[in-house]
């Protein structure tokens, strides 16, 4: 009688690809091209038409008795350095939050992480007279920071997180927050002058002081951005298998959640509360370079500024003299890229 065959041994699971979509250091490389023509046209569009000649007569050979020339250095500079900061910023918060929680609807401004930016810094300037930006800063770090804490432990609680829960508690987050902002602003006038551009998000109203204030934050949340965007591709297989692999997930949680509060807080303090601008532009970059968060924080960061500079020229100009908040402009540009994951997703489970 023959020996019995050996039995067969059991085929270990394929890995997991981090999937291509296109050569990344092209696409990244288009995508600073687009950021910089986008720079070039804030410089030159708006109510004033200003020439590309005189734009580059501003940097170049600057003439203080030149009107355009005064326009583009003391008010479309600071208003491009704004846009670019924070788009950038918005752009790197959604990737991470989206990596962290492995949900595709994590975005700072559906979970309520704005809002609480928002409220804190309304409260700041109603009750402490606060005016600057670098004093909004500290308080919408404070309010990003508690809302995001909020968000979590509620949406984590008893069987864990998932996109469904942790959508509907950020979704209870802002409701919570803005009446609570309504009551602040209609109880001084002050307040209301100050806020409102906030309300819907916007590029005007600041100057390069702002820049100055800010820029420290943005590049200490990119720089924590750019360590996390690794481990962030161990933690997408699970975290057994990331903990298996030396991943500390506690202390990559924790750096995670700073990275966002920082982020948060800085684009928050820069242009208000615009959502799901960071949605839209995730959901780009990762159409466009894979699953891979090395490159789609990046080019998230990079296209965040392009997208909300853009939506800042287009509102200069489709209701000119008049102008659109850029807020109001980026809103219908994520709405139909929410509206499409939905579709796309369809009934499946989240």
């Amino acid at each position: 009688m023959p020996p019995a065959p050996a039995p067969a041994r059991p085929t270990p699971p394929p890995a997991l690809p981090l999937r291509r979509r296109g050569p990344r250091p092209a696409v990244l490389a288009t995508a600073l091209g687009v950021l910089a023509l986008v720079v070039v046209a804030s410089l030159a569009i708006g109510t004033r038409q200003v020439p590309l000649d005189v734009v580059w007569a501003a940097f170049a050979n600057p003439d203080a008795s030149d009107a355009d020339q005064l326009v583009v250095r003391e008010l479309r500079v600071p208003r491009a350095l704004i846009g670019v900061m924070a788009g950038a910023a918005f752009g790197a918060v959604a990737a991470l939050l989206q990596g962290a929680t492995r949900n595709p609807l994590a975005d700072p401004g559906l979970l309520g992480i704005n809002a609480g930016a928002s409220l804190a810094v309304v409260a700041a300037i109603t009750f402490l007279g606060v005016a600057s930006p670098f004093g909004f800063v500290w308080f919408a770090f404070g309010g990003a920071a508690l809302a995001a804490a909020i968000v979590f432990a509620i949406g984590s609680a008893g069987s864990g997180a998932s996109p469904a829960r942790l959508a509907l508690t950020g979704a209870a987050v802002m409701a919570t927050a803005t009446p609570l902002i309504s009551l602040l602003l209609i109880r001084d006038v002050g307040t209301l002058s100050q806020y409102r551009f906030w309300s819907v998000g916007s590029l005007s109203g600041r100057g390069i002081e702002t820049v100055a204030a800010l820029w420290p934050f943005l590049v200490a949340g990119l720089l924590l951005a750019a360590w996390l965007s690794g481990r962030l591709n161990l933690l997408s297989l699970g975290d057994d298998v990331a903990r298996g692999l030396g991943v500390r997930i506690g202390t990559t949680r924790i750096v995670t959640a700073v990275a966002v509060v920082v982020l948060a807080g800085t684009a928050t303090s820069l242009a208000g509360p615009i959502a799901l601008l960071g949605l839209a532009v995730a959901h780009a970059a990762r159409g466009l370079v894979g699953a891979d968060y090395r490159w789609i924080t990046a080019v998230a960061a990079v296209l965040g500024g392009a997208v909300l500079l853009a939506a800042d020229v287009l509102g200069r100009v489709v209701v000119a003299p008049a102008e659109l908040e850029a807020g109001i402009v980026a809103a219908i540009i994520g709405a139909p890229v929410l509206i499409a994951l939905v579709r796309r997703r369809g009934g499946a489970s989240w």
